[in-house]
This record gives structure tokens, C-alpha cells and sequence, in this order.
């Protein structure tokens, strides 16, 4: 791994650990709430395991954030208090990768901006689930930017290509797939909903 990707690492650790103390759950109760294992959680805090796509976002929906905002707060960018508007280099924003996928994500707004806005490179051949729990309270929309992605909602595909955009209704189960053999380039816009 680089080492732009390398300190979020231990940031999300920080960052897992941080959420789970502060609803007082034990590992155990996290890996019931998750379908993440006590192993794999207690392995991620320690910042021994980069976790999958697919883990954070059990994680977020355990902890009913979505997993741009996870990363976000992992990478410290929601608790910056200093940050100002402005311009924002690609050197200046850390990229995520899934150690299981290649997916890599970077967050393109700043901590005061109203929306999430989140640049996704899925590889070629690269799927990535995600349980509903992990859309609850948002609102979002995936804008294709470069090539083509396979995007199930439920039961429901749809082919995206470069320019189309979808808005994700009800909160359901969801794969981002790529089955081409070119990476696919997409942003993520979120914002929040009502929260219970």
C-alpha cells in the first residue's frame, strides 16, 4: 500500500473504536449488531487489518452512519474545526482503498459543506455489497463519470454509463459491480435524512 493510504489505516481503527466506546458496546455486542467477527473488529481497532468495503459498511450500518461518513470521520475531515473554504488539492484529500477490491474512495468536500461528495475507482471486474442498514438516513445519488456500472438496488439492475446519474430511494440492499474490463469512475453525493 502507498503511504497516502496507509495513515487511514490507523485512522479508521481510531475511528471504529471511538464509535463503538461511545454507544458503550462491547465487541461482542458490535459483531452482533455488525455480522462483523469479534476477531475482525478487535483486528481492525488495532490497526492490524485494513477492513473491506464490504466490512465497513456493515460496520456504518451497525452504527446507522453511512460509509462516507465513517471515512470521513475517520479521516478527520467532519471534526476539523479550522477548516475554511477554498480550493482543495488531490494531494491534500487521503484515498482509501479496499485491501479486498481495489476500490479506492476520496472525499471531495470539506467538513462545512451541507453534502458528502466522495470520488469512487472501481476496478475492472470489482463488485461491492452492501447491506440496506447502511443507506438508512441518507439521501444519495451515484453519478457515473467515466466508464460503466452495474448497480443492483434490490432486485432491481440498472446499467449506468458515463453522464448517467442515479437517486437511491428506500433504504436496500445494493452491489456497486464493474464487469467490464476498464475501471469505472463515479461520485457519490450524499446528504442526511432524519435520524430516529
Amino acid at each position: 500500500m502507498s503511504n497516502i493510504v496507509d495513515p487511514l489505516v490507523g485512522q479508521i481503527a481510531a475511528r471504529v473504536r471511538t464509535e463503538r466506546e461511545r454507544r458503550r458496546w462491547t465487541l461482542a455486542q458490535l459483531a452482533d449488531a455488525s455480522g462483523v467477527s469479534q476477531a475482525m473488529i478487535s483486528r481492525i481497532e488495532r490497526g492490524e487489518s485494513s477492513p473491506t468495503a464490504v466490512v465497513l459498511g456493515k460496520l456504518s450500518a451497525a452504527f446507522q452512519l453511512s460509509i462516507a461518513s465513517l471515512l470521513a470521520l475517520a479521516e478527520g475531515t467532519q471534526d476539523a474545526t479550522e477548516a475554511v473554504a477554498g480550493v482543495r488539492r488531490p494531494a491534500d484529500t487521503p484515498e482509501w482503498q479496499d485491501p479486498g477490491t481495489g476500490y479506492r474512495r476520496r472525499q471531495i468536500t470539506g467538513p462545512r459543506f451541507p453534502a458528502e461528495v466522495a470520488e469512487i475507482r472501481l476496478p475492472a471486474g470489482a463488485q461491492v455489497p452492501y447491506p440496506g442498514a447502511a443507506f438508512a438516513f441518507v439521501r444519495q445519488i451515484v453519478w457515473v463519470l467515466d466508464g460503466h456500472l452495474t448497480f443492483h438496488e434490490g432486485d432491481t439492475v440498472h446499467e449506468l454509463d458515463a453522464g448517467d446519474t442515479i437517486e437511491l430511494g428506500e433504504p436496500t440492499e445494493r452491489v456497486f459491480a464493474n464487469t467490464t474490463n476498464a475501471e469505472c469512475r463515479y461520485a457519490v453525493i450524499l446528504t442526511r435524512g432524519a435520524q430516529p
